[in-house]
């Protein structure tokens, strides 16, 4: 068993926020709370990890209000989720990362729990979560959530070098790992639980909708 203090969580709020817009995605109004500060307010309710930080590229003053570290990117140019994993990594002070965006803010409440449970049965070095998604066939499948991931902190230097040769991809990196896939398709799994909100229409959509507590 992975103990909470032996986890620290990176919360990646870097993007562009493009399809919102150009605005600061985590930032937006969820539930009355900017949905970076949600989602950290969510993950610190589980008691699952012992600290956390932000990963943000601007705005800082705003992001250093709610009481974590905040760093920015080291790859330039808005290098996507993969430059927060690494900054994650390199100032992560336990043998244990656990990545997550800012916009999916109904993540499941048991998020950690399961990943560290594959991850030590696997002995895997990433363990990444997947759920039900429909096709553009209406065929319900199994879509991996890379962007949520549970990593040992020791794959530093392997991301290190998969940026530094040029690397975005989340997946074409984790592959070259021991990678374990966590399903969450479980009864009484939320199904927006991994529904993250790309712009304003669909944050709203998913505060009228969201099931989770």
């Amino acid at each position: 068993m992975i103990e909470s203090q032996h986890i620290s969580a990176v919360l990646l709020a870097g993007g562009r926020g493009s399809r919102m817009g150009g605005v600061d995605k985590g930032l937006q109004i969820f539930r009355g709370q900017p949905l970076a500060l949600h989602s950290l307010l969510r993950l610190r309710g589980t008691g699952s990890v012992g600290s956390d930080m932000l990963n943000a590229n601007r705005n800082f003053e705003q992001y250093e209000a709610f009481g974590a570290p905040v760093w920015p990117d080291s790859l330039a140019d808005y290098a996507g989720p993969l430059a927060g994993f690494l900054v994650g990594l390199a100032h992560c002070q336990t043998p244990y990362l656990l990545t997550l965006p800012c916009d999916t803010p109904l993540f499941p409440l048991d998020l950690v729990p399961r990943l560290a449970g594959a991850l030590q049965a696997q002995d895997a070095q990433i363990a990444m979560a997947a759920a039900p998604e429909r096709d553009e066939n209406g065929q319900t499948r199994l879509r991996k959530q890379p962007v949520f991931c549970l990593l040992r902190a020791e794959l530093l230097p392997s991301l290190q070098a998969f940026t530094q040769a040029g690397g975005r991809k989340i997946d074409a990196w984790a592959a070259q790992q021991r990678l374990v896939v966590v399903p969450f398709d479980q009864p009484g799994d939320d199904p927006l639980a991994f529904f993250n909100a790309n712009t304003l229409d669909e944050l709203a959509a998913l505060e009228r909708e969201g099931s989770a507590p």
